[in-house]
C-alpha cells in the first residue's frame, strides 16, 4: 500500500521509496515529508527478504550499467570531436576583429613597389 508524506497512517513500519529510510510509527499519525514523498508499508521481515533479491538484481545488471556508461561517454567524446572538427573547417571569409582600412588599391600599390625593388636588385 502506497502512502504519501503528510497523510495520516496507522502504527507500523513505513519505508521511504526515494532514499530507503525507515520510519517507525508507534501510533497513528502523519508521515513526515511533503506530498511528493512516497512511503510503502511493509513489515521488517518482508524488507529483509527483499534485500538479497534487490542486491542480486543490482549485481547482475552492474556490468551492463558499466558498459552502457562507457559507450555513452565514448559517444559523447566522438560527437564533441566531430563537432569541433566541423566548426574548425568552416570559414566565414572575413574576420570581424580585423579592420581592412587600407583597401585593395593600396595593397596593389605596395605590391607593385615591392616588385620594382626586387626587379632592380
Amino acid at each position: 500500500m502506497l502512502n504519501k508524506g503528510g497523510h495520516l497512517v496507522k502504527a507500523g513500519t513505513y519505508w521511504n521509496l526515494a532514499n530507503g529510510n525507515r520510519v517507525r510509527m508507534e501510533q497513528e499519525g502523519a508521515l513526515p515529508g511533503s506530498g511528493a514523498t512516497r512511503y510503502i508499508k511493509a513489515p521488517v521481515a518482508v524488507m529483509l527478504m527483499a534485500a538479497p533479491v534487490i542486491g542480486l538484481v543490482f549485481a547482475v545488471f552492474l556490468p551492463f550499467i558499466g558498459i552502457a556508461m562507457t559507450v555513452t561517454l565514448i559517444g559523447k567524446k566522438l560527437a564533441n570531436a566531430a563537432t569541433e572538427a566541423a566548426a574548425g573547417s568552416m570559414s566565414f571569409g572575413w574576420r570581424p576583429i580585423e579592420a581592412y582600412l587600407a583597401g585593395k588599391k593600396r595593397k596593389n600599390e605596395a605590391r607593385a613597389k615591392k616588385d620594382d625593388k626586387s626587379a632592380k636588385s
